[in-house]
């Protein structure tokens, strides 16, 4: 019987995309600190971008709109060049909107979609032939609590979050055993901003009591882009228990 396969970020060269803000900065920090080499993506957050690349130790920056397709194969083009590859994806770049489903435009479906979806497998495709080249890697994917669970306002948002956990399913199928692909689906984690009521509800009813933090979200993350090759195809929810109500 062959022994489970471990492996270290310390090295690892990782794209974080979306790593200007939020979360996605959160999750290049952590790793930056872990050892790995990260790439931090941004697409109009330019000076966010350069201040979370410094604070990672001067990391390399690419710009690209992942609405775009050429784009993003030009960004993994840039990488390739720059940094001889890439050992793991951490695809965190996405949007948000809140918009009553009667309201909703094609304009608006796209908007969501185009990144939450789209964006999401063309970057995923485009690292796993690069993973392959290098005998394997490590996908993760930032689903949502939304995925999970519906949202009445927010349905177009909630379509592609749950897309994105069942991209991650059959992409785990698709591109096993040298590549694994996971999903961390985090719940209610503030940044600073004011808190909505229907958001302060949601706090309300999470059972550990209290919001997340994006550090919280990036342990999930630094797991998944370590654990055993045994775990693919998973969907942790960090969400304080919310996603069981």
């Amino acid at each position: 019987m062959s022994e489970p396969v471990r492996t270290s970020v310390r090295g690892k060269i990782v794209l974080v995309t979306g790593a200007a803000r939020r979360i996605g900065r959160q999750i290049a920090l952590r790793l930056s600190s872990e050892g790995a080499r990260v790439a931090v993506h941004y697409n109009g957050s330019e000076s966010e971008a350069r201040q979370t690349a410094e604070d990672c130790g001067g990391a390399e920056l690419f710009q690209a709109n992942l609405e775009s397709v050429p784009q993003i194969e030009r960004m993994f083009r840039e990488i390739d060049s720059r940094l001889g590859g890439l050992d793991c994806l951490v695809n965190n770049a996405a949007r948000f909107t809140k918009i009553d489903p009667l309201e909703v435009t094609e304009q608006d479906w796209d908007f969501i979609h185009n990144v939450n979806m789209k964006a999401t497998f063309f970057c995923a495709k485009e690292a796993a032939i690069r993973m392959k080249a290098r005998g394997g890697g490590r996908i993760v994917n930032i689903s949502s609590l939304g995925g999970l669970r519906p949202w009445a306002d927010h349905s177009h948002y909630c379509a592609s979050k749950a897309g994105v956990i069942m991209l991650t399913k059959s992409l785990a199928k698709a591109w096993a055993p040298q590549i694994t692909v996971n999903s961390v689906a985090p719940g209610v984690i503030p940044f600073g901003e004011e808190i909505e009521p229907e958001v302060a509800q949601m706090i309300r009813a999470t059972p550990a009591g209290r919001p997340g933090s994006g550090a919280e979200l990036a342990d999930a993350v630094v797991y998944f882009l370590e654990s055993p090759t045994f775990i693919t195809g998973q969907v942790l929810a960090v969400d304080g228990g919310l996603s069981l109500r």
